[in-house]
């Protein structure tokens, strides 16, 4: 008996791997560059909308309403008649593929689906969750032959359960799609002979794509997928930094001055002029206050390094420099701004879970921010890999966080007060001034000392330290990371006025700071290693 039942489980076992494994993804070819794209039809945007793909059409002239783009605005060329060609391909595929299960509108309401060939007739709407389960498998496709329109009501979600990608779903539409404010559908979704309209508030992580229709956006979040094969961004080659790499702040030809408390990790210096206004209590490096060997070498280094980042060709140009921020989202490229630039609001640099992506962002003309305004790393992407190439001057305003190597050709460099520069700011010729503001060396380099350019202390830098949360409310920790370095360090805070405020010698791991004795601010604190500065930062203060 026990041998009848094990060979029924193998039969019906072997019965259900054909469907399991039965959906395969069609071939999408230059179709899988586009976020949006129409064959013969209009593309159109209002409000913020946050893109990352190419956009176009192959009928339409124009795109209108976009801004600033992660991608190629492609219309009426050689890029959009191949996508076309392979997005009628990648149809065909989708409509004569065999389906194997039949659901009934509505989909979601929490149900979940395993990978296969779904076919729904008729009008189709997505209400509540969707599941989508790949059982572990990160291969496994899903495949949506909707036979009539398709609409996603407010807050609706495809959510992927066990491995399910979004580059392996795929909606095959015969209809309009519009989607309420506030849906998010993961897949490519593919219309013949319909339009496009996604709301505000909606996220799609895939591509929407028609054979025929207009489609229109009004403030959403859009990217095309990673994985299935398609190509890791790791941006262009970094520059070589040499001597430039020992130094936070640097000007070539020009005077180098600071107003107020400034931290800084690594070297301050000029090659034609004088460094003024730092205290080298509150730096951890060298302050050349006048010209000498290193400074010179440093000057022929950042000639080196503005030459190689002004010549790197860019792979995507920002069409809006005016519009620059407002939460764009850019992976690892180099970006063109073709003209003057203001950075307005946030910033984000996604390096999509390679610590070592580069991103080189050119600007052809001045560049300046909006008062906290800030660059946000995020998904791997770090300070180090960052670059910035600014021909004319630089202003960044209060309180801003700015992530990255400014190098700026033939003009000044300017640091409003309280603002935090996670890198460096060098210029080839032009004052640089800062005021009340911390340059945070976590991305100067180790070996400074060795290269014989620099004597910066090697046990200087690194995380030593932690200060959490910051901010903060009523109390902070600072923890020691390096537990070699118990019973010799002290903590020292600063308001803004440059006043101690408090103090204390860290002789445990953990040592608790009561933030609640001070009034909610900004300060400034450096701990001290044996008298010798080896951290700086900020500490916001919310009571």
């Amino acid at each position: 008996m026990k041998t009848i039942l094990s060979i029924k489980l193998i039969a019906l076992t072997m019965l259900l791997i054909p469907t399991l494994s039965f959906a395969q993804a069609p071939t999408l070819g230059t179709a899988a560059n586009f976020v949006l794209f129409s064959t013969s039809g209009a593309v159109s945007n209002t409000g913020i909308s946050q893109l990352t793909g190419n956009v176009g059409s192959n009928n339409v002239a124009t795109s209108t309403g976009f801004g600033n783009v992660n991608g190629i605005m492609d219309n009426i060329n050689g890029a959009t008649g191949q996508c076309a060609t392979d997005l009628l391909s990648a149809y065909n595929q989708l409509n004569n593929d065999i389906p194997t299960l039949f659901p009934a509108s509505p989909l979601g309401n929490g149900t979940t689906f395993n990978a296969g060939i779904y076919k729904v007739a008729g009008a189709t709407v997505l209400n509540l969750n969707l599941y989508l389960d790949a059982q572990g498998n990160a291969n496994a496709v899903f495949i949506f032959q909707i036979q009539g329109t398709f609409s996603a009501n407010a807050s609706s979600k495809i959510i992927l359960l066990n491995g399910a990608q979004a580059c392996n779903v795929f909606w095959k539409v015969e209809g309009q799609v519009s989607m309420a404010s506030g849906a998010t559908i993961r897949g490519t979704v593919i219309v013949n002979n319909a339009l496009i309209m996604m709301g505000t508030g909606d996220t799609l992580e895939g591509r929407a794509l028609t054979t025929a229709g207009a489609i229109t956006t009004n403030g959403v979040l859009a990217y095309t997928p990673v994985g299935c094969g398609s190509p890791l961004l790791t941006g262009p080659s970094a520059p070589n930094l040499a001597g430039t790499a020992c130094y936070a702040i640097f000007s070539k030809d020009g005077a180098v001055s600071n107003t107020g408390i400034t931290h800084v990790v690594g070297d301050i210096g000029t090659n034609v002029g004088l460094t003024t206004g730092y205290t080298a209590l509150d730096v951890t490096g060298t302050i050349h206050t006048i010209p000498d060997g290193s400074t010179a070498q440093c000057a022929t280094d950042l000639g080196n390094v503005y030459t190689y980042l002004n010549t790197l060709a860019y792979d995507i140009q920002l069409l809006y420099p005016a519009q620059f921020g407002s939460n764009l989202v850019l992976t690892p490229h180099t970006y063109l701004l073709n003209a003057a630039t203001t950075l307005t609001d946030t910033l984000y640099l996604n390096a999509e879970g390679d610590a070592n992506a580069v991103f080189v962002i050119q600007v052809k003309g001045a560049f300046s921010t909006s008062t906290y305004s800030r660059i946000n790393l995020i998904n791997g992407a770090q300070a180090k890999n960052v670059f910035w190439l600014i021909n004319g001057a630089v202003s960044i305003n209060a309180y801003s966080v700015f992530n990255g190597t400014i190098v700026c050709n033939n003009g000044a460099i300017h640091f409003a007060k309280l603002c935090t520069l996670n890198g460096r700011a060098l210029t080839t010729d032009g004052q640089v001034t800062t005021d009340t503001m911390t340059a945070d060396g976590t991305v100067i380099p180790l070996d400074c000392a060795s290269l014989g350019l620099s004597n910066l202390n090697n046990a200087n830098i690194g995380e030593a330290f932690t200060i959490y949360p910051n901010p903060c409310n009523t109390s902070a920790t600072v923890r020691i990371n390096d537990m070699s370095q118990i019973n010799l360090c002290e903590l020292r805070m600063y308001n803004v006025l440059g006043q101690e405020v408090m103090y204390a010698k860290l002789v445990d791991q953990n040592t608790p700071l009561a933030m609640g004795t001070l009034p909610s601010g900004i300060y400034f604190f450096k701990i001290t290693y044996n008298n010798i500065v080896v951290q700086s930062g900020k500490l916001v203060a919310q009571l």
